[in-house]
């Protein structure tokens, strides 16, 4: 190992400085990979429990199993956007761990990809930007198909689909007799 001079240790200690925010960013892709894994794997848990049922389980009328191949389908919509959010993900942490290498290559040697850098952060945002667009058509996708039915909250405070929040919250001395 070749001993850094004052200099050469200055510029590391740059290099280290500016190659915070990748590893942010980093970070959080991580994160991100942690729920749509999640996600992922309870698509998946929930397809097979659905395909059990329709290849295993006791006989379905028509309208039952065609309302679980309808969700079949759905469920497939969602693992393949879900995949797509991991694959993209994954691609902008590679391409983040590819700047970060950079970054230390040009502190330690003669090479200086100034260009490069900021071409790979831009790719690397990108990427992201795809992964997350392709993870909120998969939420949407589950909030669109996951309704709870209307007679199991036709007594509570408000109508079915209302998301508004009340202007004046019950108070305990109300609900009593």
């Amino acid at each position: 190992m070749v001993p850094l001079s004052n200099p050469e240790i200055s510029l590391l200690a740059q290099t280290i400085q500016l190659a915070i925010a990748p590893v942010f960013l980093l970070t959080a892709i991580g994160a991100f990979l942690s729920v749509i894994t999640t996600r992922l794997g309870r698509v998946i848990d929930r397809a097979r429990k659905l395909e059990a049922t329709l290849l295993d389980g006791p006989e379905l009328d028509l309208t039952r199993q065609a309302i679980a191949r309808q969700e079949l389908a759905t469920l497939d919509r969602r693992m393949l956007l879900a995949n797509r959010a991991v694959g993209l993900a994954v691609a902008s942490a590679i391409i983040v761990c590819v700047l970060i290498t950079l970054l230390f290559i040009s502190a330690v040697s003669p090479l200086h990809p100034d260009k490069l850098v900021p071409a790979l952060f831009m790719l690397a945002l990108l990427l992201l930007m795809a992964a997350l667009i392709a993870f909120s058509i998969e939420v949407r996708i589950s909030i669109r198909t996951v309704r709870v039915r209307a007679e199991l909250i036709q007594n509570a405070p408000r109508a079915p689909g209302d998301i508004r929040f009340p202007r004046r919250f019950p108070s305990f001395e109300e609900n009593e007799p």
